[in-house]
């Protein structure tokens, strides 16, 4: 499996992961070419060489005429669309990374996300770094993409909105969840396109994993330190740790005025929407109130949207995120033959062990309900017949009329 992990030890914004995908073999005049078709006059991705603390790292400059505009998310998707050289699941990443920075200044801001200007991100060197970011992605064609810590930074920065304690309050609306790093550096080191990245398409959080490398990108950021090196490591390689072992994320909020309907109606709403499992648990709450706890496993790519959707359906002030390493069976899926037909179901196995058979409780109701039998006869016979095909069978032996006789077995 090809893995990009991203050592964000000096932090990570939109330049940098631009850079940082360039120097790791990413063909710049491919971005370039992509960005060009949206229609923007004047721009050009400058492209370098710069030295950081001793270090060789590439360093990407958008070169673009002054501009005073303010862009909502319409606006800004409208520029997307007019990509005539853009994929659409490049377009469509870029959009999502729009749109999961929108939804923390929305909620930072008190505001609809229809309602929402975009200063610092929607200016032409964050579109430029947004769009060619998607476009670097789509094109490194990583199958994950796991990320260290993330340092905010220390200090105070000056958006928009005046100045604000770093990490700024919709940055930090974007790290929720995720794991931070202390780094003692007064300055920002994480900016929101940074953010987003690492929010929408980090799987996992954690050191370096075992793995073959294959490329190395350094990413230069525009800032100087002098006792550190602000570069953003992107390693490219063949991860070697056992695919037993994957990372999730649990989401839970407590409920106390949201009826059984309603609950049933979200959970089904979260499995369609891409929830691994979803689960409610009757508890105590405040004042003595019985309340239910829900419960979401997803994966972590797949928490912004959740999450909204939780919020939607029951009105919850607050959802709790834990990240879990979860060991599983890999699994394939596998049908048997019983008395009243074709039975479908899965094979796991975990750590190269003995396989197990759990037939899919749809495809027994339906074998149950066409031949009018039960359907624990029907799990039942499956089970059977997989123990049927699983039993080793020893082939067998012709004797020949000239072979001498023996009383006893030779197999020990």
């Amino acid at each position: 499996m090809k893995l990009a992990y991203l050592d964000c030890s000096s932090g990570i914004s939109g330049d940098m992961t631009l850079a940082a995908l360039i120097d790791a073999g990413v063909d710049a005049s491919a971005i370039q070419y992509g960005i060009a078709s949206l229609g923007l006059d004047g721009i050009h991705l400058k492209v370098s060489q710069t030295i950081r603390c001793g270090f060789r790292a590439t360093y990407v400059k958008v070169e673009h005429p002054p501009q005073h505009t303010h862009r909502n998310l319409h606006d800004i998707f409208a520029i997307i669309d007019r990509g005539s050289e853009l994929s659409e699941k490049q377009k469509a990443r870029a959009k999502d990374l729009f749109t999961t920075i929108g939804r923390a200044e929305a909620r930072v801001h008190g505001l609809g996300l229809d309602q929402i200007q975009f200063h610092e991100v929607g200016a032409i060197d964050s579109i430029v770094d947004i769009v060619g970011a998607a476009i670097g992605w789509d094109l490194l064609g990583a199958d994950s993409i796991m990320s260290s810590p993330i340092p905010p930074g220390r200090g105070y920065v000056h958006i928009a909105h005046g100045v604000c304690p770093i990490p700024a309050p919709g940055t930090a609306e974007l790290l929720k969840g995720l794991p931070l790093a202390d780094v003692p550096i007064n300055a920002e080191l994480t900016t929101p396109t940074g953010a987003a990245i690492v929010q929408c398409l980090a799987d996992r959080f954690g050191p370096l994993p075992a793995m073959t490398i294959r490329q190395i990108g350094y990413g230069a950021g525009t800032k100087d330190f002098p006792d550190r090196a602000n570069i953003l490591r992107l390693f490219v390689g063949d991860l070697a740790e056992s695919p037993d072992v994957d990372e999730v994320l649990l989401l839970e909020t407590n409920l106390d005025d949201v009826s059984g309907e309603i609950l049933g109606y979200t959970k089904q709403k979260l499995l369609s929407a891409g929830a691994l499992d979803v689960f409610a648990t009757a508890i105590q709450m405040k004042k003595d109130r019985p309340g239910t706890l829900l419960s979401v496993l997803c994966r972590p790519s797949d928490q912004s949207r959740l999450e909204q959707l939780i919020f939607d359906e029951t009105g919850t002030f607050g959802i709790r995120q834990t990240r879990l390493l979860r060991s599983k069976r890999r699994r394939q899926a596998h049908n048997v033959e019983t008395p009243w037909g074709t039975v479908a179901g899965k094979l796991g196995w975990f750590s190269g062990g003995v396989p197990v058979f759990t037939p899919e409780f749809d495809s027994c109701a339906a074998v149950a309900q066409q031949h009018g039998v039960t359907l624990r006869d029907v799990y039942r016979a499956a089970e059977s017949a997989w123990m049927l095909e699983s039993v080793p069978k020893s082939p067998a032996i012709p004797v020949s009329a000239e072979a001498p006789r023996h009383d006893h077995d030779h197999d020990h």
